[in-house]
């Protein structure tokens, strides 16, 4: 097992770069990059875009009487919108976002960086990226793992409940039930959640926004456990009711193709109970394929509805992070959410590989790579 995980972090490594080196060179060629986006805002005379852009390295009010002084300056620039301005304005703006070296050497520079975990500095926000990740992992830790965690409560006996009593009338309505969590997307069933229970118009037991109350701090320990679940409450419940569906499925299926052969007959014949036939022998076997989703689970809360539930109920997470730096055209924030992620996906793709050995000791991962 040693030597497979060894070899699992060697091949992330390979992995790793080539996913990093594919979306740096997408970005390349992809317009609207920080530059234009600088330009239009100092342009417009956007105070907010240049309040954020005075972190950044050269003084920002200097900059743009620059440019104010420059708008009748003749010119052509590589720059959407740029046209009219001095191109010493143009280089300077590149030099200040490190867009005057050649592409290979920004590459190696990011590279070299990121294997110090050091993202470097976002454009807009006036922050280290490594802060601002740090900042917001705790809204997305949150939302990930414990969304994850009641949905395999949740699942996993229901689907074995549903395996071992099917074709009754408990399977029949808890399918109908299902179905009917399984066709209504998180976004909506959130939204209707904040309508009755958050104040929208009838109920007002939950918390609207945030991840806890302002007064957190000033809290006893118990009474901080309880604030947190109370504002996590909404946000977990329309992730949940929503993604079981298709676990609990998964779960019922496997059990049922697992009841059905030899093996079950056997044990069944030599007088041992049901319960101990299901948990014993059926469970490690019909499990695997289940454990086996759980870090496309994991990774699809994370990257996906965490997104529209972190909008909707105001939490400021990774998922909201990286969705507006893609817009702004953060690049750093860009890649370093990208890598965080990245490597987070690895991480627990290993993890649920050990987690099958545990279950059923005789995978061996060696000997399938060595065949």
């Amino acid at each position: 097992m040693t030597a497979y995980i060894l070899r699992r972090l060697l091949l992330m490594i390979p992995t790793l770069f080539g996913i990093i080196l594919l979306n740096f060179l997408i970005v390349q060629i992809a317009p609207g990059g920080p530059v234009e986006q600088m330009i239009a805002k100092l342009q417009g005379m956007n105070v907010s875009a240049t309040q954020r852009f005075s972190g950044g390295g050269n003084d920002v009010n200097s900059t743009a009487q620059m440019q104010q002084q420059q708008l009748n300056s003749s010119g052509s620039s590589k720059y959407r919108g740029a046209q009219g301005l001095d191109p010493e304005f143009i280089k300077s703006l590149e030099k200040q976002f490190g867009f005057d070296k050649p592409i290979g050497e920004r590459f190696w520079m990011m590279l070299k960086n990121y294997l110090r975990f050091d993202f470097g500095e976002s454009y807009f926000q006036n922050k280290k990226v490594m802060d601002l990740v740090l900042e917001k992992m705790p809204v997305s830790i949150s939302i990930g793992l414990w969304t994850t965690l009641f949905t395999y409560l949740i699942s996993i006996p229901l689907g074995i409940r549903k395996a071992v009593r099917d074709g009754t009338k408990f399977d029949v309505w808890t399918s109908g039930a299902i179905i009917i969590g399984h066709s209504i997307p998180s976004f909506l069933f959130a939204i209707l959640l904040i309508v009755v229970f958050a104040g929208g118009k009838y109920l007002q037991w939950f918390p609207l926004r945030g991840l806890v109350s302002d007064n957190w701090h000033d809290l006893d320990w118990p009474h901080r456990i309880l604030d947190y679940f109370w504002h996590m409450a909404l946000p977990i419940l329309s992730m949940v009711i929503s993604g079981f569906a298709s676990l609990t499925i998964l779960t019922k299926n496997s059990f049922l193709e697992e009841i059905n052969k030899q093996y079950v007959l056997t044990a069944r014949a030599k007088g041992l109970t049901e319960n101990y036939i299901l948990y014993k022998h059926i469970f490690r076997n019909a499990m695997l394929i289940v454990i086996s989703g759980f870090p496309g689970a994991l990774m699809g809360i994370f990257l996906g509805s965490s997104l529209l539930i972190e909008t909707i109920f105001s939490l400021d997470g990774l998922g909201l992070l990286g969705f507006e730096s893609t817009i702004n055209r953060d690049y750093p924030v860009m890649f370093g959410t990208l890598y965080v992620f990245t490597l987070m996906g690895f991480i627990i793709r290993l993890i649920s590989d050990l987690t099958m050995t545990w279950v059923d000791p005789r995978i061996d991962f060696n000997a399938q790579g060595d065949r």
